[in-house]
């Protein structure tokens, strides 16, 4: 289905219950909602699940230029507020959970719990020219030139050797981004910076992450951890950056219940 708000067409769709409380589940950079799959099946049971592109992504408009993170932020704020969604659970992976610091930060109140998955709230100075690398890669050569190097990142080596059904979709999912979408991304999170103030999120915080995970180390999270005051962590073993697909049934059931104790 489609939204207009904040200034572009945004993609989403609901499943689940109609009157059970609502989860807001926001994807990664160069992918799409279809990396929530398999969540769908358990969160569902019990659960309303919003899935929505992000701007530049998916069926969603991807404008030219650089993005910021309020606006990306916004672009969800207008979604709920367009749904008639006072409170939601937020669920975000990598730039998803980015997005929900952003939120947690300027509008605490929309959430009843926010959980953070394979990502970090901090990019260092001496990482930022690695965002430059890929803007430039992505203007010179599109998004096949990055292709390769994405899926080792967000993958083990392993469950990459099996080549599983799964990292066929997200490939096809990346490959299918905008280049134009994937830039305005990359400008909106290279410059993130929200470590000194996690302390001000007063919310119950779940942190999922791979141990493998070497673009938003366990490292990152463990300072989200320590920062945050309600929160817990979870570490999922033999997952890389996108835990959610790798370790499908751990990462379900450590979102659920979570979800559940709230």
């Amino acid at each position: 289905m489609k939204f207009l708000g904040n200034g572009i067409t945004i993609d989403y769709e609901f499943f689940g219950p109609e009157h059970a409380p609502v989860v807001v589940l926001s994807h990664s950079l160069g992918s799409s909602s279809v990396m929530w799959a398999p969540q769908l099946p358990l969160l569902t049971e019990k659960y309303r699940v919003l899935c929505y592109d992000t701007r530049g992504h998916g069926g969603t408009s991807a404008p030219e230029g650089a993005y910021s993170l309020d606006q990306l932020g916004n672009d969800a704020l207008a979604l709920m507020d367009g749904m008639d969604l006072a409170q939601v659970h937020w669920v975000g992976l990598s730039m998803g959970g980015m997005i929900g610091q952003n939120l947690a930060l300027r509008q605490n109140g929309r959430f009843k719990s926010l959980t953070l998955c394979d990502t970090s709230s901090q990019i260092p100075e001496s990482a930022r020219a690695t965002w430059d690398e890929r803007i430039a890669i992505a203007t010179a050569a599109g998004m096949a030139a990055l292709a390769d190097s994405t899926m080792e990142r967000w993958f083990t080596a392993p469950y990459l050797a099996d080549k599983p059904s799964s990292v066929e979709s997200i490939r096809a999912q990346f490959l299918a981004t905008p280049p134009a979408g994937f830039i305005g991304c990359c400008h909106a999170l290279k410059p993130l910076d929200y470590l000194d103030q996690l302390h001000t999120i007063d919310l119950p915080t779940m942190i999922i992450v791979g141990a493998e995970d070497m673009g938003t180390p366990v490292a990152a999270s463990r300072d989200m951890e320590a920062r945050i005051p309600n929160s817990q962590l979870a570490i999922l073993p033999q997952a890389a950056h996108l835990a959610n697909v790798e370790q499908a049934e751990p990462f379900s059931r450590a979102l659920l219940d979570f979800l559940n104790a709230q």
